[in-house]
């Protein structure tokens, strides 16, 4: 029996100014666990920020259970997880207080795997330090933390592994594990490579233009 198909992208196409990015992208991947692979400038953060709504696409479309960022925006924004690590709009809040504030933003949200996730991260002692006083990992790990405790149906990670220590790295590994065997929700990873230990399930692979 075929998969069902959970995130449908039809001829996906995006340009900065410089520069073409994406151009005829199409993609049906199943829930569960989703790796897109490419290089520096390839188009990986670009795919994610179109999958979040974050970018408008200028050709295409893109469809999750049937809901679209461009027909739905509202209701699309409810079921997509997106927390981009190398913004600075976040500087202002505590780790604890961000993530405070994510339960009334998805309706889906897991109070019990915050702190699984919490404690497998060892977050405990950043929890009350501002987001600017993190450290690139620390930063990444708080995020992660609320991505995989969102229950968005569509959750986007951007270079999960920049700045883990190993011991993270591995606790990652084990959590993205769980997420590939999720018939309620699809983990979209952007990477350079695959991550050790990891389910590669759906692959893409990006190609710089």
């Amino acid at each position: 029996m075929a998969e069902r198909v959970f995130l449908q992208v039809d001829g996906l196409r995006f340009s900065y100014p410089e520069c073409a990015v994406l151009d005829g992208l199409s993609l049906a991947w199943p829930a569960g666990l989703a790796l897109v692979r490419g290089d520096e400038s390839s188009g990986k953060t670009t795919l994610l920020r179109l999958l979040a709504g974050e970018l408008a696409a200028q050709a295409g479309r893109i469809l999750l259970q049937g809901t679209g960022p461009a027909e739905t925006p509202k209701a699309y924004a409810q079921k997509v997880f997106w927390a981009d690590p190398r913004a600075g709009d976040l500087d202002s809040f505590t780790a604890r207080g961000w993530l405070e504030g994510l339960p009334t933003r998805y309706p889906l949200w897991d109070a019990a795997a915050l702190a699984a996730h919490t404690e497998g991260f060892t977050l405990q002692e950043h929890l009350d330090k501002p987001f600017y006083a993190l450290s690139t990992g620390s930063k990444r790990k708080v995020l992660m933390a609320g991505a995989l405790a969102s229950g968005a149906p569509l959750t986007l990670i951007d270079e999960p592994v920049g700045g883990l220590d190993k011991p993270s790295i591995r606790y990652l590994a084990q959590a993205l594990a769980s997420e590939a065997s999720r018939q309620d929700r699809l983990t979209v990873v952007a990477h350079y490579e695959a991550l050790a230990d990891v389910p590669r399930g759906t692959v893409v692979d990006l190609v710089r233009p």
